[in-house]
């Protein structure tokens, strides 16, 4: 359906359920990341004889709202995204820059027309960065798994043989 190479992906959910799969994909991968980051961070910000309860709060205070952030974020994105591949009828990488540029500009639209511009613009930079390297990987491990031709077979003495005797007969 796509160009280039950029078919369909048959090893995911059609796209109803990949929003919700997504969302709870990015929250989880926000909880436990948060878990680790304000973990560290409560551990450090505590008293010598308190770290352990210090890290421990701030895990139950602040992993499930950073989980819910990147849940929020993933959710929009991945409905943006099958939106745009709705309306596009094609997979390709302008996909997810649309859709990151839909979900900033959605995410910070609290904020007034000029936040909502700069979400915006900000989000399809970082997805238009990411999709780059994405396809940059993908040339480069292309070349290095590329197959090389064998050369040509050379003549044996049998064909070669055979060739003469034509000609000869000739």
């Amino acid at each position: 359906m796509g160009e280039r190479g950029h078919g369909l992906d048959h090893s995911r959910d059609p796209c109803p359920w990949v929003a919700l799969s997504d969302f709870g994909g990015a929250f989880c991968m926000g909880a436990i990341g948060g878990a680790v980051w304000h973990g560290v961070k409560g551990f450090r910000n505590s008293p010598y004889g308190e770290r352990r309860i210090g890290a421990i709060t701030a895990i139950k205070a602040r992993a499930p709202v950073l989980g819910g952030n990147f849940g929020v974020w993933g959710g929009m994105f991945s409905t943006f995204d099958c939106a745009v591949k709705g309306v596009r009828k094609k997979e390709d990488p302008w996909n997810a820059i649309i859709a990151g540029f839909f979900t900033g500009g959605a995410l910070a639209v609290r904020g007034g027309p000029r936040a909502i511009r700069n979400g915006a613009i900000g989000c399809a930079i970082l997805l238009a960065v990411i999709e780059g390297v994405g396809i940059g990987f993908q040339r480069m491990m292309a070349e290095n798994t590329k197959l090389e031709l064998p050369p040509p077979p050379a003549n044996s003495s049998a064909s070669a043989a055979g060739s003469e005797g034509r000609l000869a007969a000739a």
